[in-house]
């Protein structure tokens, strides 16, 4: 069973992600919050496999609560999935920095919400090679905030390789066909580089390419 946990301070649109979500086998909604700070207590007593968190909340942001959430150790198995209205935009760059697996749009599909459930609970990014495309596009022009990032030093040529790969939105078969090496092979590499930069799932490995100007190295 998928748990689940709604933040958001529109009650209509928590009533209608709760009634998708309770008709799908296999996805329960645990708790309902109406502004971040709830949220983080909420997420704190509940422990859910997901938290879909409204960007733009009262009292604490979603970026805010994602920051909380994501900071707790008692909740390292908590995937937050930010809740916009507005598409691709400063606020899903910063809460996806923040440590948020992906990003979805309040008017999503039905179908679209429920697929996006199971893959983050199934631990992957909500991030598509689309969508990760358009963030490079939208990002990367910027200078990072530093010149170098902490665990650059500690990736192998090949892990620094597949970073940037991976940032300019290609999946782990595009990789493995990029870098004549199976696709098996490819995944090793990511998760490899994930685990020595601290990442929780590939959408920080994203962040971390931008962050780091590897990305902007490689001429992206």
């Amino acid at each position: 069973m998928i748990r689940v946990v709604l933040v958001d301070d529109q009650a209509l649109m928590r009533a209608g992600f709760r009634a998708l979500l309770d008709a799908e086998d296999g996805i329960e909604v645990v708790g309902e919050a109406a502004d971040g700070a709830q949220g983080v207590a909420l997420v704190r007593a509940k422990v859910p496999d997901i938290a879909l968190v409204d960007v733009q909340m009262p009292v604490m942001t979603g970026i805010e609560a994602t920051r909380a959430i994501v900071a707790d150790p008692a909740l390292a198995g908590v995937r937050v999935v930010i809740l916009t209205n507005y598409g691709l935009d400063e606020y899903v760059f910063e809460a996806l920095r923040a440590g948020a697996s992906g990003f979805l749009l309040k008017d999503t599909e039905p179908a679209d919400l429920l697929q996006a459930v199971e893959v983050v609970a199934a631990g992957d990014a909500l991030l598509s090679p689309a969508v990760t495309r358009r963030l490079i596009g939208e990002f990367v022009a910027r200078p990072p905030d530093r010149a170098t990032a902490p665990g650059l030093e500690h990736l192998t040529p090949r892990e620094r390789e597949v970073t940037a790969l991976a940032a300019r939105g290609l999946s782990n078969e595009e990789i493995a066909a990029h870098m004549v090496i199976s696709p098996y092979t490819a995944k090793t590499h990511v998760s490899r580089a994930m685990t020595k930069l601290g990442a929780r799932d590939r959408a920080q490995l994203v962040v971390f390419a931008y962050e780091s100007g590897l990305v902007r190295a490689r001429g992206a």
